[in-house]
């Protein structure tokens, strides 16, 4: 008897123990699943957490609620994966998270900054999203967010593109921000990226080569910046590149601005004004103008020509009276021989064979004077009158002529 009840005893014992642990404790206030280990606490209005959470939570949401500090609380949750504190007061992200967090999401707070240690040695977070905060400067550790594959810094205050972002990041979202610069070698070792959004920004230009080496890249936003479509120096690179690339471009700058920038860039595969090719910016030094300063380059669009079109006269244009002084883009169209010039007309959508020609900051002086090589793509020297060369026959005509005409003045004469 005494046995069995010691049986009993110890069976009830054990019970206690594991069922708890098995079967999970779901706080009041919240709703929970899988074993409770998926707790929802979402739009409970709390401000602590609540009593009775596991340890060994995979998931749990705190999102619209009232935290304003949650440093140091959530550490011993060792096997969450999905964290979510979006829509609270929270000023910083929580200090001492747990490594195991695969998605973090703190959208919606009151953030101003990342320090790095929030996010140090989180190497299994594969997404970080800290959008519309306050965040005005973001400092990350590239080597300990190994697995991070989404970044979501949009509708924050950032003025300049984060550096030292994860080398496997592969979509990142700055949108919504006030950035206006690219920090030098800010994005070369992104190699893996396949997104990239940054419209609703500041930019007014893209520094030369910021995105030389983005070759997984598949869809960039570039829409509602104020770019500097008039801009000479800065705004060519990424009219260039936006040409060049083989992603989807959301928002081309200066797409629905006037001439010139317009409708100047170069198609892919065609010459242009950063090629190498003998256009006449090969022309000798000595042969330009040694007061003009480079400004642009434009480009022209000339109708294939026969071999034997010539030009009777340099090409002039509209306002302009010198060649030197032409600084606008126009479509050339060269006529055929019996035309005899050149009508010009501003650059269309015409069905004509594109012609590259990239100039200074007009038509140098000298263009008749400029090597066959350099301008043969444009247009043909200018032809010089020949005489006509008498033939064989006429020649023979003409001998005996003179022969007739001697004689018979030396039968005059005597």
């Amino acid at each position: 008897m005494e046995y069995q009840i010691l049986n009993t005893s110890t069976c009830l014992l054990v019970l206690l123990v594991f069922i708890p642990t098995g079967l999970g404790i779901c706080p009041s206030s919240c709703k929970c699943s899988g074993n409770d280990r998926n707790v929802d606490c979402s739009g409970r209005n709390l401000t602590v957490l609540p009593q009775g959470l596991q340890d060994n939570l995979t998931y749990l949401n705190l999102s619209f609620n009232q935290f304003v500090d949650l440093d140091h609380q959530l550490t011993r949750f060792t096997n969450l994966r999905t964290l979510d504190i979006s829509n609270n007061w929270l000023k910083n992200v929580p200090a001492h998270l747990p490594k195991s967090l695969w998605e973090l999401y703190a959208t919606n707070n009151n953030i101003k900054v990342l320090q790095k240690l929030d996010t140090a040695y989180q190497w299994n977070l594969r997404v970080l999203d800290v959008s519309r905060n306050m965040v005005e400067r973001a400092v990350l550790i590239n080597n300990t967010l190994s697995s991070l594959k989404f970044l979501n810094l949009s509708s924050n205050k950032l003025w300049t593109v984060p550096t030292n972002m994860p080398y496997n990041i592969e979509t990142v979202d700055l949108s919504n921000n006030f950035l206006s610069q690219i920090l030098p070698g800010t994005l070369v070792r992104l190699q893996h990226l396949t997104s990239l959004y940054l419209h609703n920004n500041k930019f007014s230009y893209i520094p030369d080569k910021a995105f030389d080496q983005l070759s997984q890249l598949q869809e960039i936003t570039l829409y509602n910046n104020p770019w500097s479509c008039s801009a000479n120096q800065n705004i060519p690179y990424v009219l260039q590149w936006v040409q060049g690339t083989a992603a989807r471009v959301v928002g081309a700058p200066c797409a629905d601005q006037p001439w010139p920038w317009a409708s100047t860039v170069p198609a892919p595969g065609q010459p242009t004004a950063l090629d190498s090719s003998p256009m006449i910016k090969g022309t000798k030094a000595a042969d330009r103008e040694p007061t003009k300063v480079t400004k642009t380059h434009k480009q022209f669009k000339a109708k294939e020509v026969p071999p034997l079109v010539t030009q009777s006269h340099p090409a002039l244009f509209p306002g302009t009276e010198r060649p030197q002084e032409a600084a606008a883009t126009r479509t050339i169209l060269v006529q055929d021989s019996s035309a005899g010039n050149a009508s010009l007309a501003p650059a269309t959508g015409s069905s004509t064979t594109p012609m590259t020609l990239s100039i200074t900051s007009g038509m140098p002086t000298n263009y008749s004077k400029m090597p066959q090589s350099t301008t043969a793509t444009l247009r043909k020297e200018e032809a010089t009158p020949s005489t006509r060369v008498p033939s064989r026959a006429s020649r023979w005509q003409m001998g005996l002529l003179c022969l007739a005409l001697l004689h018979a003045l030396a039968l005059a004469m005597d």
